[in-house]
């Protein structure tokens, strides 16, 4: 969001940074304000950049435990190893 109107205020909120933004929209509804509003036109890339495998759901758990063992989610632990059998097996 740009906050360019009216000195670097946000249009409706008058609002000069992201945490005022927040503040007036958690006590205010966008009803009251729907006559100040303009339509947006904006594009949406719904392209995924990850691909997703089943996993048996035994594998999943244990994967799951010894992630969170190591502090770590479950999908960046199986991430970092797929990523290390492929770089052995491409050696």
């Amino acid at each position: 969001m740009r906050l360019e109107r009216s000195y670097g205020r946000s249009s409706i909120s008058q609002a000069r940074s992201y945490q005022e933004i927040g503040e007036f929209w958690d006590t205010h509804d966008l009803t009251e304000f729907w006559d100040q509003t303009e339509p947006a036109e904006f594009e949406v890339d719904i392209e995924s950049e990850a691909t997703c495998y089943p996993v048996e759901t035994s594998l999943s758990a244990r994967l799951t435990d010894v992630a969170q063992r190591r502090g770590v989610s479950a999908e960046t632990l199986l991430n970092l190893w797929v990523q290390e059998r492929l770089g052995a097996a491409t050696s």
